[in-house]
């Protein structure tokens, strides 16, 4: 007996640590890949670049990111999470402190848009998600919704820090102390040991709670609708998502805000995203992913009607809270629908794809922001694209949460 009790009080500190390994490495994560979104209108005006071609790096980093989101997602269904982390994070502090030397959109390119993007795929959610799935099976949404946390945390923690520092130590230096943070926070927790359950050890069982196969190929992937709608679904959420944190502080600052105020605001918005995917949590547990996703796109209706018919200070505001509430709303359940309508056989290569998919439009949404600016002097058209996507994205949730899933017999 003494032997079990030990047993068990060990699984639950291993499953703990690793839940807390998930925020810390999400926590930079979430701060390091939102840092463009600050360093935006300084980049450009000291390097004399147009907003677009900064846009572009960032579309550059979410298509590459997203690319190999996949990829990632197969490693961490066979290898050993760990190792995946530690080289993703000594990439990641490298090609951010190289950020702060350069001179051309060129090595920009190289640097964030291809090298960091890699690096942040590989400490992203897709891979973390799964280690927290092994652990927390009867629980994934609240345990997934703790760990994404992190992300929130992190953009307010990190952009609050970078934002005090700004004027001081400029965009060169700010870039510096990201790298710094990085090594500080990820490297030796990476280092230390962190327990990982063979693939398969949840109790969850590996064929799909739906009436897919257990061994899915391309083809059966390409002929189930209820894919399609969730890539439509992370498609717009994600075109929308890295249009705001890409160009939200240069919109307010092109409304008469400070560059601290601005900062900050951005930084809150990582503070109401923490309750937006807490709350995402409960309720998915408790009622599924159906809903909260409903209420994420039916707030942003709100709110981008909201921006489109007046850009005071007080709609500003309220806008980029608001928003921050629903920023992380879907990412915790990319894998809660997966594993209801696919099961957890292929769970980290499907949940690389949904985020592949929302990361490469994300990067569509941040090229957008900087073309359609820089053509028309303001950011009302996309916000009115905004809009129209909001209302699509609610009606394709509601036309998945009509489809019925035939129990496996």
């Amino acid at each position: 007996m003494p032997d079990e009790s030990r047993s068990v009080k060990s699984k639950t500190l291993s499953a703990t640590f690793n839940l807390a390994t998930g925020f810390v490495l999400l926590l930079y994560n979430g701060g390091s890949r939102f840092t463009m979104g600050l360093m935006l209108k300084p980049m450009a005006d000291d390097l004399n670049w147009t907003r677009a071609a900064l846009s572009l790096t960032v579309t550059l980093f979410m298509v590459i990111s997203a690319v190999v989101l996949p990829v990632i997602g197969r490693l961490v269904d066979r290898y050993r999470i760990r190792t995946v982390l530690l080289a993703s994070v000594l990439l990641s502090s490298a090609s951010i402190a190289l950020m702060s030397v350069i001179q051309t959109p060129a090595q920009a390119v190289v640097l964030y848009g291809i090298l960091f993007a890699l690096a942040t795929a590989g400490t992203s959610i897709a891979p973390i998600g799964v280690m927290i799935s092994r652990w927390f099976p009867k629980h994934l949404g609240l345990a997934n919704s703790i760990a994404i946390s992190g992300m929130g945390a992190g953009q307010l923690v990190i952009i609050l820090v970078l934002t005090a520092q700004l004027e001081s130590i400029g965009w060169r230096g700010a870039f510096v102390v990201l790298a710094a943070l990085g090594l500080l926070l990820i490297v030796p927790l990476a280092f230390l040991s962190i327990p990982e359950p063979a693939p398969g050890a949840a109790e969850t069982p590996n064929a799909p709670l739906g009436n897919t196969k257990s061994e899915l190929n391309p083809s059966d992937l390409l002929r189930d609708s209820k894919l399609w709608y969730l890539l439509v679904i992370y498609a717009i959420c994600g075109f929308q998502d890295f249009f705001v944190a890409t160009h939200v502080v240069a919109f307010a600052r092109d409304q008469g805000m400070g560059t601290v105020v601005a900062g900050n605001l951005f930084a809150l918005m990582g503070l109401v995203g923490l309750a937006g995917v807490l709350m995402t949590g409960f309720v998915s547990d408790r009622f599924g992913p159906i809903l909260p996703t409903l209420i994420c796109f039916a707030i942003r209706i709100v709110l981008f009607g909201l921006i489109t018919v007046t850009t005071s200070v007080v709609a500003i505001i309220s806008f980029a809270l608001v928003y921050g509430f629903t920023f992380w709303i879907t990412a915790p359940l990319t894998l809660v629908f997966v594993r209801k309508y696919f099961g957890t056989a292929h769970l980290g290569m499907l949940t690389g794809i949904v985020a592949m998919v929302h990361h490469g439009a994300g990067g569509l949404g941040a090229y957008a922001g900087g073309i359609v600016y820089d053509v028309s002097g303001s950011y009302q058209i996309i916000f009115q694209i905004m809009l129209i996507v909001s209302f699509a994205a609610l009606l394709t949730t509601w036309g998945l949460s009509r489809i019925r899933i035939t129990p496996v017999r």
